[in-house]
């Protein structure tokens, strides 16, 4: 018997497959257009987003995932304006609002006044952005348990097959941590460059990406700034550069995206 999956590739049951049609050599204006990524939804996964703040502007909608014991899945999620309860998320939303203006931001908290939380709320904060529409989802943090590795390969595949771009830093310390050792995940540290718009392929891994995270001025809470040092600061530059070609290319799927972002990278031979 013919598996169910199978019965999409009958003649006629396919989609569109959305071929990206590039006149030559992939370029930034191809690429970006006018390079505000107009419409794209990105949420921040991390310990909130200060609406309002200089560098971040107006939110399209906010959510926190919080453990409840008396819940099904053990976390509950309350959406509306949230506080970001160490300055965090916002950095990393500052960076991507500076490279793709028109963006539509997303705080998803999952993170406490520590930059401390649960795996199981992480997750869940991860699940919820990929069922609610998000395009590109920033994750400056990760899980090195390993026995939430299924769980996270679940949600990287989920994200993929949805059109959902998955960004996440790479671990300070060099250990294995989730989601950012999965391929279909944009991978990303941090190198020395000061340029927001540059940034650098990395073809051996385990982060694809390098991107501007050493000595930057980021947002950071009560509407100041604060010079930081992090792969969790590189990882926006991607996010923001993903949105940009998102606002461009809206069907582009996740791994077209990747090719673009590769092609673009200033130490890609063309």
């Amino acid at each position: 018997m013919r598996p169910a999956w199978a019965a999409a590739f009958d003649r006629g049951r396919l989609s569109d497959a959305h071929p990206l049609d590039a006149p030559g050599p992939i370029t930034r204006d191809w690429a970006f257009g006018d390079g505000r990524g107009a419409g794209v939804r990105v949420a921040v996964v991390d310990s909130g987003i200060e609406e309002g703040h200089p560098m971040v502007g107006a939110l399209a909608g906010a959510v926190a995932v919080e453990l409840d014991d008396g819940a099904e899945d053990g976390v509950r999620f309350v959406e509306g304006p949230h506080e970001d309860l160490y300055g965090h998320g916002t950095a990393c939303a500052g960076v991507i609002r500076a490279l793709a203006p028109d963006v539509e931001l997303y705080s998803v908290r999952v993170l406490g006044s520590e930059l401390t939380g649960r795996a199981s709320v992480f997750a869940a904060g991860v699940r919820w952005a990929i069922e609610n529409g998000m395009q590109v989802v920033n994750l400056s943090l990760s899980t090195s348990r390993g026995e939430w590795y299924g769980t996270f390969h679940e949600l990287a595949d989920m994200a993929y097959f949805r059109r959902c771009v998955l960004v996440s830093a790479m671990n300070n310390l060099r250990m294995p941590t989730f989601p950012s050792e999965f391929a279909s995940v944009v991978s990303v540290a941090a190198h020395s460059g000061t340029n927001p718009e540059r940034y650098d392929y990395n073809a051996e891994g385990p982060a694809e990406f390098g991107a501007p995270g050493i000595d930057i001025e980021v947002a950071w809470s009560g509407g100041s700034t604060l010079e930081v040092t992090g792969n969790s600061f590189a990882a926006p530059h991607l996010s923001g550069m993903a949105a940009r070609i998102l606002g461009q290319h809206p069907n582009a799927a996740p791994f077209q995206v990747k090719t673009i972002l590769h092609a673009l990278a200033d130490n890609a031979r063309h």
